[in-house]
């Protein structure tokens, strides 16, 4: 009798809290749902890497391949070119775009004046916002063959330069319109890290004697240090994706053996040549497990340093 009107009690209290947050479950079962439906869901045509698709008969009813497209896949000198590249420009990128954010936001962070500070994050932010077609577009009136730049080498008398044709320039056009685009936004979760760190830390310093510089690198960096590790390694855990929005809108065949990279070349086999959608499936499936492999290799190695992993 006692346990029975314990049952009851604790059943009541249970539906009495589920009726008290229920705003907050009901969010969480529509987010639940949408994760289900549009993430987990595709997920069911990673089949077709192992199919022949044939779109008559569907993903189910086409014809099993077991790996055959991965025998074709590695025998294929565009896909290692495309793969060596991808490792070049997602290795690069993390080499010379991932400082930038640090020192933007450590800069910041030293300015006192609140409202020049405002503005200039309002500066770094903004080009965040602008597609990569708008980017592409603003490269290509700059540097084009008739850009601002050539017209105006031309009123020197100089000869007009093929930038966006260029093998020697076109990474490094990549990388600085990729910082200029991203590195203000990514600042900001450095910034939001920054403004955790306990001011008595700051005064110690000082009352030590040092100087800007030294707190910040002896008090700023080894605090933000966890949000840096953990930056680093989702930055490295998207090694497969080199940046399809922005190469695509600004690559061109003369620079093609440098610039396409596995997205690319995804994009040219499925909508552009052969239309195999189950071929490029086995790529895009090769990619992700690549990518999940060297998150979960770096995040042990982080943990054996003594800092906190993703897992």
């Amino acid at each position: 009798m006692v346990s029975a009107q314990k049952t009851r009690r604790k059943k009541n209290g249970l539906i009495a809290q589920l009726a008290k947050n229920r705003t907050v479950y009901i969010f969480l079962i529509i987010s639940l749902v949408w994760y289900i439906i549009f993430c987990y869901g595709p997920m069911y045509g990673l089949l077709l890497a192992f199919k022949d698709f044939n779109a008559r008969k569907g993903i189910l009813g086409s014809e099993f391949v077991g790996l055959k497209h991965y025998i074709e896949l590695f025998g294929n000198q565009d896909f290692y070119q495309a793969f060596r590249n991808t490792l070049i420009i997602s290795l690069e990128r993390i080499l010379f775009e991932f400082p930038f954010p640090i020192i933007i936001a450590l800069l910041l962070n030293e300015l006192r004046a609140g409202r020049y500070k405002k503005t200039l994050q309002t500066v770094f932010t903004f080009p965040y916002f602008l597609s990569w077609v708008v980017v592409g577009s603003i490269v290509l009136n700059m540097l084009g063959s008739d850009g601002v730049v050539n017209n105006l080498i031309a009123l020197a008398g100089g000869d007009k330069q093929q930038f966006l044709a260029s093998k020697s320039f076109f990474l490094p056009l990549i990388y600085i319109s990729s910082i200029w685009k991203t590195a203000g936004w990514t600042s900001i979760i450095y910034l939001a890290s920054i403004n955790g760190v306990s001011p008595e830390l700051y005064e110690a310093a000082m009352i030590d004697g040092a100087n800007r510089f030294q707190r910040m690198t002896h008090v700023t960096l080894p605090c933000i240090r966890s949000t840096i590790v953990i930056l680093l390694l989702l930055a490295i855990g998207n090694t497969m994706n080199a940046g399809f929005d922005q190469i695509f809108n600004m690559y061109n065949p003369t620079v093609q053996s440098i610039s396409d990279i596995l997205d690319t070349y995804i994009y040219r086999i499925t909508f552009q040549t052969s239309g195999d959608f189950g071929f490029s499936t086995a790529v895009g499936l090769f990619k992700s497990v690549i990518n999940f492999g060297l998150l979960y290799m770096f995040d042990r190695i982080a943990k054996m340093m003594g800092e906190e992993g993703l897992f």
